[in-house]
């Protein structure tokens, strides 16, 4: 489980994104976060993303912190 927890968090974050008809790019200026760590986060690259950068992606796709990082 915790494994995978990373590679769940990238693909809600990529799920929502795409949902909401954002690019990356859209999503990572929205969300003030480098474009290159999204990318990273959404591929697994980045596991453990800070709780700081989760909660500026969560507010740009309109979401809790809680929301985003509970898989359902």
């Amino acid at each position: 489980m915790e494994n995978n927890q990373g590679n769940k968090l990238g693909k809600k974050i990529k799920k929502l994104r795409t949902g909401l008809g954002l690019s990356q790019d859209e999503l990572a200026r929205k969300a003030d976060v480098p474009y290159t760590t999204l990318t990273k986060i959404e591929t697994g690259v980045i596991k453990k993303p800070s709780v700081y950068v989760v909660a500026k992606i969560a507010k740009a796709l309109n979401i809790t912190i809680e929301e985003l990082i509970n898989s359902k």
